[in-house]
């Protein structure tokens, strides 16, 4: 659980389950993390081995791109399930919000 624990890690995993993403693209689809957690698990998730950090460029600006690792890819059918669970918990509730 210290791999994916807490409220932001297994979002941004699913974020990057489909494509790499800017940092900037990843602030866009979780407007209620804060800049500060946002790197402190990024960080975090690359130094576990689940994500990929490319820093391309020497200057500023640079570009860096997140990914998913094979290792990280190896959760996707978690987060897909733990998806598709509050999903169809949302459903059953009438609060759904968004497919997966």
């Amino acid at each position: 659980m210290d791999l994916v624990g807490g409220k932001w890690k297994a979002v941004m995993l699913y974020h990057l389950k489909g494509d790499s993403k800017r940092y900037n693209e990843l602030r866009k689809e979780m407007p209620g993390v804060t800049e500060r957690t946002l790197s402190l698990q990024l960080k975090q998730l690359e130094e576990d081995g689940l994500i990929l950090r490319q820093v391309y460029g020497e200057k500023p600006p640079i570009k860096v791109v997140y990914s998913l690792t094979d290792f990280g890819k190896s959760c996707i059918p978690v987060l897909d399930a733990i998806t598709g669970w509050g999903n169809q918990i949302a459903l059953q509730k009438g609060e759904f919000i968004k497919g997966s």
